[in-house]
């Protein structure tokens, strides 16, 4: 038994899609939570005038009774609200009439740090909007719904997850990295950051050291390096660890069978250890800028200057939520394979049967 999620959807398309599989019968779901959740990915300093218009907000199609699951397919639908710019130059099926509106014309000037040229050479495209439609930030939406949905599922096992920014633009304070972000926007630049997720309750024995794809460090990092513009990731102390001695490294174990520190992070070997899980991820500075990099004409092969269109700059907040998301799926994954059960009671027993027979602590 294990937990899939599938999504759909192009940043100005008429919707972004989840679709999560796997989910127990009976677990509770609230709207206000995910909404909730979808708000606080739209929000942060130096995000775009989009994020003002979207006002995003989940609607289920599929697997869901009266707030509960049915232990079927869960299908999460988030609208574009912007797509009605966008109808005639994003529309599923050709369009009739002269073009109106947005993206009617063809993008040939791919952005450097973007998937415009890679994903055009990739899949043959004349018009990079093919690609970058898709490979944009604005896809994390539908991921951040199903994050929060497997944050409920986390919390009925007493496994809590949270996401933090911890720099922007190099800038660890609140107030410095504010006034970073304006003077990038004056300057008509962009940031990056950094981000951390913190997962408390996380017992001992998630993941595995069987096989690489199953070691739970090996997931929680592809899970992050997948989130778009995220360019390093480490679990616990990371890279530090490199610097130090073996005698500094590692946690040491007291009487009760828990670490006297935590620079693992909560994983050893692949496998959770019962400490708190720590990652982090590096988000390099968002490629759409309004003074723009040089590139080259796909059309003509002429020089030229890259895609302008309406970005931020910066959305570090964001990534904090996405992560969050992402961190949590990836483990509602690990305790479903761990755990199981078709309805929810079942999966409960099995969580609480584990424990005591390891004789850990609820």
């Amino acid at each position: 038994m294990t937990l899939t999620l599938t999504t759909a959807g192009e940043s100005h398309g008429p919707a972004l899609v989840a679709i999560v599989t796997g989910l127990p019968a009976g677990l509770l779901l609230d709207k206000h939570a995910i909404d909730a959740d979808l708000r606080r990915r739209q929000q942060g300093y130096g995000r775009s005038p989009r994020q003002r218009l979207e006002q995003d907000e989940v609607e289920v199609l599929a697997g869901l009774r009266h707030g509960r699951t049915l232990g079927t397919p869960l299908a999460l639908v988030v609208r574009n609200r912007d797509h009605a710019n966008w109808s005639w130059g994003m529309a599923p099926w050709p369009p009739e009439g002269e073009p109106a509106g947005k993206g009617t014309k063809p993008v040939t000037l791919p952005r450097p740090g973007h998937a415009d040229l890679a994903g055009a050479l990739k899949y043959g495209l004349a018009d990079v909007r093919d690609a970058l439609e898709r490979a944009s930030a604005r896809q994390t939406a539908a991921p951040v719904a199903a994050g929060a949905v497997a944050k409920a599922l986390l919390a009925t096992i007493g496994v809590g997850v949270a996401g933090r920014v911890c720099e922007i633009g190099g800038e660890t304070g609140a107030e410095e990295w504010r006034a970073a972000v304006d003077a990038a926007r004056a300057e008509r630049d962009t940031l990056g950051g950094v981000v951390e997720v913190r997962a408390s309750g996380v017992p001992p024995g998630l993941g595995s050291y069987a096989s690489r794809e199953d070691r739970l460090d090996a997931r929680l990092a592809a899970a992050l390096a997948g989130i778009q513009a995220v360019k390093g990731v480490e679990v616990g102390d990371g890279f530090a660890l490199a610097r130090a001695r073996g005698s500094h490294a590692h946690d040491e174990i007291d009487p009760a069978r828990r670490r006297t520190s935590n620079r693992a992070g909560g994983i050893e070997g692949g496998v959770s250890n019962g400490e708190e899980i720590v990652a982090r991820a590096a988000m390099k500075p968002l490629p759409t800028l309004m003074r723009p990099l040089r590139s080259v004409d796909l059309d003509t092969g002429a020089p030229g200057e890259a895609l302008v269109e309406r970005s931020d700059v910066a959305a570090v907040e964001a990534l904090a939520v996405v992560a969050e998301a992402a961190v949590a799926f990836e483990l509602a994954r690990a305790a479903r394979e761990k755990f199981g059960g078709d309805a929810l009671g079942d999966f409960v027993h099995a969580h609480g049967a584990y424990l005591e027979r390891i004789d850990w602590p609820a």
